[in-house]
Parts: C-alpha cells; sequence; structure tokens
C-alpha cells in the first residue's frame, strides 16, 4: 500500500466505531430526557444538553474513556442553590445525580467536585456538568470544592473554531488531532487533550500542505513533532482556541516530541529508498499497532 493508504487506514482504525457511537447517543438521550423531566418538566432527550470535551470538538479516538456534557439548568435553579448557607454547589450536584439515579439505579454514579459521573460497564464515563448558561454564551457551573464556588467555561467556540480550520484544512485538523492522541497513549506523553488540539490547530492553519491528504501525513505527522518539540519548555500555559481558556502544562512532551520527530524522518527515508515494511514499523513504533503492518 502507498503512505496515503497506510494513514488512511490508520485513520480509520483510531475512529469511534459506528457502534460505539450508537451507544453514546443513546445514552446522552436518556441522560437528557431524565434531567429534563426533573428539571424542566420536559420529555425532550436533545434540548439543554451538548457534547463538550473532545467528542464534542471531534477529536476523541477509539478506546476514549471520558465523555464530556453540559447540561443547562434554569436560572431559578442557580437562585436556589447560590442561596444555600452552606454549600449549595455540593447540594446542586446531588441533586442531579439523584435524578440520574433514577434512571440508573444500579450504574455507579459519583462526583469529583465538579461534575457527575456515570460509570459504564463498557469502560465509558459520561461526566454530567450541570450548568447555567450566560449572556455571553459561556456557562456557569458549580465547583463544590473548599466549601463551593462557581465556576466559568466556555466550550462552543472551542468546537467552532476547529469545525472551521477542519474544514479550511481539508479535514486535516481533526485527524491530526486524532493520530496524535494514539501517539500520545503509545508513549505515554504527559500531555492534554485540549493543548494537543490547540497546538495542532495553530500548526496547521500555517502548514504548507494543510490542503493535501493522506499522501503527505507521513510529512504531517514529522512536521508537526517538530513543531511540538520546539515548544518552550519554560512555558507552562496556553490560551485555548476559540475560548482563550487557560491550558495548564501537565508535563513535559517535547522530548518525546524530538524523538519521535528523528524516528519519522527514518521511517520517510526508508519509503523513499524502498523499504516500506521498514517503514510501516517506524510508524507503527511512533503510533502504536493501529498504525497497519
Amino acid at each position: 500500500m502507498s503512505v496515503g493508504d497506510n494513514f488512511n487506514t490508520f485513520c480509520n482504525n483510531i475512529a469511534i466505531s459506528t457502534t460505539d457511537r450508537s451507544s453514546i447517543s443513546s445514552r446522552y438521550k436518556r441522560i437528557t430526557k431524565r434531567l429534563n423531566i426533573d428539571f424542566w418538566d420536559s420529555d425532550s432527550d436533545t434540548s439543554h444538553s451538548l457534547y463538550v470535551g473532545s467528542y464534542g470538538r471531534g477529536t476523541a479516538i477509539n478506546g476514549f474513556s471520558d465523555l464530556d456534557m453540559i447540561f443547562i439548568l434554569p436560572f431559578s435553579c442557580y437562585e436556589q442553590y447560590n442561596n444555600y448557607s452552606g454549600n449549595g454547589q455540593s447540594a446542586l450536584l446531588q441533586a442531579v445525580r439523584n435524578s440520574l439515579q433514577k434512571t440508573y439505579p444500579t450504574t455507579f454514579i459519583g462526583g469529583d467536585g465538579q461534575v457527575v459521573k456515570i460509570e459504564f460497564d463498557d469502560g465509558i464515563t459520561f461526566e454530567i456538568v450541570p450548568a447555567f448558561k450566560n449572556n455571553d454564551n459561556s456557562y456557569t457551573y458549580p465547583d463544590s470544592n473548599e466549601g463551593g464556588s462557581w465556576k466559568i467555561t466556555n466550550p462552543q467556540p472551542e468546537i467552532i473554531a476547529m469545525s472551521d480550520m477542519d474544514q479550511q484544512c481539508n479535514n486535516n485538523l481533526k485527524r491530526l488531532c486524532r493520530m496524535f492522541r494514539a501517539w500520545k497513549n503509545e508513549w505515554s506523553v504527559d500531555i492534554g487533550g485540549l493543548l494537543i488540539d490547540t497546538l495542532a490547530y495553530k500548526f496547521l492553519k500555517d502548514w504548507e500542505y494543510k490542503n493535501n491528504s493522506y499522501m503527505f501525513y507521513d510529512w504531517m505527522s514529522r512536521d508537526f513533532f517538530k513543531f511540538l518539540s520546539e515548544q518552550d519548555t519554560n512555558q507552562n500555559k496556553w490560551y485555548a482556541i476559540g475560548s482563550g481558556q487557560v491550558i495548564d502544562r501537565k508535563g513535559y512532551f517535547e522530548f518525546k516530541a524530538k524523538k519521535c520527530y528523528n524516528i519519522s524522518l527514518e521511517a520517510i527515508k526508508d519509503e523513499s529508498n524502498g523499504y516500506e515494511y521498514s517503514s510501516k514499523s517506524k510508524w507503527r513504533e511512533i503510533y502504536g499497532n493501529k498504525f497497519p503492518s
């Protein structure tokens, strides 16, 4: 197979399957309907909720474990729980948890101070953020830690920015983000998904071959590894595309990126010399066994 065929196969291998998407959609609708019944007096299974996180941005890969969603509550709930003498944020999260237990009475439902988590037996955990929509389309959500407070998140501009740039780059942006999640998993790279997406966006918008397709994915990999390896190791925060929210450094990814940049140079050289098997072996070393052998 050609380089393009290999990367096309790889991208298909790491994509979330139709079966998993169907299961996710079914659960999402059941969760939405339950919360709408209890908080909006409605039986809609689509209103007041949205996918966020990597799944919402379209950059999650097969085998991902956490699905983030926001459920929008009526403002009267904010007034109710904001006026609590104690930790109203904790009480709000508990109210959402109690609602969801009506639909999932035998499923573990917990939380971590900001979200309500439903852990399903196939390994996927839904993390539901109860929130209130602000006039600027951002969201206020509860944080029950340290006595309770309200915080703000703004995921929709990130989703829109990713989709717009993906269309401008021949659908290469989201594929690049998914490929580098596979690399992150294979190499245990200490980098968050939102930072991968943000840096991929910044890289690809100026990349010379951003409108080409799979035949250029070896070069795209090589050049993005170089881009990552040249990030300033003294930089501890970045600003997310679209929203501008702060992304804190989790760890140092530059060294592993440089190592894989060098392996990618070898893979490309092997391919140009006709050593296809050796080239694919090096890409598998980088990306794991989802890359074709």
